[in-house]
This record gives structure tokens, C-alpha cells and sequence, in this order.
């Protein structure tokens, strides 16, 4: 006799691949899950190290700001310190200048000129004196152009005198002193060729 199978076996077969067909969907969704999941932490993992790295630079980068800021004012205290080097250099050099300006007026100034009064205010040396001629004066300013320490002269006024007898004449000239640099070298120089 044939076998009849009167069990509702359609029914059955259709329920066995439901059940099939979510078994494939929660693998397939526990699997997506744990793709995702391991993707985000490794854009995570990813992200904290870039934030590290981030955080390594800024504070690299405020000690190196702090650093430039040190720079910056090493470098206002050795302009400054330079400069009071320099401040310094000049008073010594200029400590003498005094006497050196009489030494070179005594050098330049001619016979048959007197100097009465000497005034000197910052670069600029004014003399007021009497000459015994305009020649003498003339000659006192070429030596004034040739000398180390002394230039530009100028002949500001020249009067005859108004007592009797009128030998000299009263005169004021202006002249400029070198500058301290230029003198430094010329005075080496000077003192070279005196030495020869």
C-alpha cells in the first residue's frame, strides 16, 4: 500500500526555512554588528592617536613658544647690553677729547693768531680770537681741512678791530669734530706716521 502523508508538510517546509531565513539574518546582522563594531574602534583607536599626536604637538608647540619668547628677550637684553658697550666704548674713547682738541688747535692755529675764547657744544667747536691778517686765518683753515680731528671750517665774521692802531682784527669761526670712529682711525694712523 502507498504511504500517504496526510501531515501538513507545506506548512512545515515553510515554517523550516523561516526559521532558516532568520537564522541567515541574525547571522547576517551579528556579523554586520561586529564589522561595524570593529571598524569603530578602529576609527577610534584611529582618532585617539591622532588626538595624542595632537595633543604632543600643541604642548611642543608652547614649549617652543616659551623658548622664542626667551629668545626674544635675550635678544632685547644683548641689543640693550650693546648698546651700553657701545655708550661705554664712546666715553672711553671720547674721554680725552677735550684735550685732544686743544692739542689740535694749538697744531693748527698759525703765528699771528690768538684765540681769546673757545666753546665747543656737541660736534661743533666755536673760537672767537684776534689775527694779525686774513692770510694767517686762511691758512689756519687749510691746516683746519688736513687735520684728524677737525673739519669743516667756517669763518662766521671777521671785523677790523676799532682801537688804534689797528694791527688785529677780531674774528669767530665754527668748526666740526670728526667722529669718534673716524678720529679712532685717524688718530692710529697719525700716530703710525709719527712713528716712521
Amino acid at each position: 500500500m502507498p504511504h500517504i502523508n496526510l501531515l501538513p508538510w507545506r506548512e512545515h517546509a515553510k515554517e523550516q526555512r523561516q526559521k532558516e531565513f532568520m537564522a541567515v539574518l541574525i547571522a547576517t546582522a551579528t556579523i554586520v554588528f561586529l564589522v561595524m563594531m570593529m571598524v569603530r574602534l578602529y576609527y577610534n583607536g584611529q582618532i585617539e592617536d591622532q588626538q595624542k599626536r595632537n595633543q604632543y604637538l600643541r604642548t611642543e608647540i608652547a614649549v617652543l613658544d616659551t623658548k622664542i619668547e626667551e629668545i626674544k628677550n635675550l635678544k632685547l637684553r644683548r641689543k640693550s647690553l650693546e648698546q651700553r658697550m657701545q655708550l661705554i666704548a664712546d666715553l672711553q674713547r671720547n674721554r680725552n677729547l677735550g684735550a685732544q682738541i686743544l692739542d689740535e688747535l694749538v697744531k693748527v692755529v698759525p703765528p699771528g693768531v690768538y684765540l681769546t675764547k673757545l666753546e665747543k657744544q656737541d660736534t661743533q667747536v666755536s673760537v672767537q680770537g684776534k689775527s694779525e691778517s686774513n692770510n694767517r686765518l686762511s691758512n689756519m683753515m687749510r691746516k683746519i681741512e688736513t687735520s684728524w680731528l677737525l673739519e669743516e671750517p667756517v669763518l662766521n665774521s671777521i671785523v677790523a678791530a676799532q682801537v688804534e692802531p689797528r694791527i688785529l682784527s677780531d674774528f669767530t669761526m665754527s668748526m666740526a669734530v670728526k667722529p669718534v670712529n673716524v678720529t679712532g682711525q685717524s688718530e692710529a694712523s697719525a700716530q703710525q706716521q709719527g712713528a716712521r
